[in-house]
């Protein structure tokens, strides 16, 4: 393995994954024929599907499962905590004994914008596309668009979106 990777051997990767250099891989799943960029940090219990593609400088937490055929950004960032604390209430560094890792559903074919931040509890649905630059902060329903911060609907997918996702796919 490239020295300019890491991959911890509790990962489990498909079949032709593509990897970049700079990357940190541990205790997660990548399916078959997807495409990791430079600079990604996916982490234990993640699981990433078949035919996805996650750019560069993205952060893929614990909690996080992500469908296949889903588009991530460049530097899309995923939070896995409400209230994120350092220390418990006697002071000492918290542990993972301290928290509970909370949910993030990506359904298949979604497509999330560079720069977004997807906070935790929230699905975003299948063929869903969330523009670049913003805050979800509750669920996205399947086959719309929304974008801003935080993220508003927009409108639903039309005849025409629909033809260019098949096209592309």
């Amino acid at each position: 393995m490239n020295s300019f990777v890491c991959i911890a051997p509790d990962v489990k990767l498909g079949r032709d994954v593509k990897l970049s250099k700079f990357i940190n891989l541990y205790g997660c799943e990548v399916g078959d024929e997807t495409k990791i960029g430079a600079f990604v940090e996916i982490q234990k219990n993640a699981k990433i599907g078949k035919h996805c593609k996650v750019s560069s400088h993205t952060f893929i937490c614990e909690g996080v499962t992500v469908e296949d055929n889903v588009f991530i950004g460049h530097s899309v960032t995923f939070i896995n905590d409400s209230y994120p604390r350092a220390t418990t209430a006697e002071g000492d560094l918290q542990s993972e004994a301290d928290w509970n890792v909370e949910r993030t559903l990506i359904k298949k074919g979604a497509s999330i914008g560079s720069g977004t931040t997807v906070l935790s509890n929230v699905t975003i649905g299948e063929n869903a596309i969330v523009g670049a630059g913003s805050v979800v902060t509750k669920d996205v329903p399947p086959n719309s668009i929304v974008a801003g911060n935080p993220a508003k609907f927009l409108r639903y997918l039309n005849q025409q979106d629909h033809q260019t996702l098949e096209v592309t796919k």
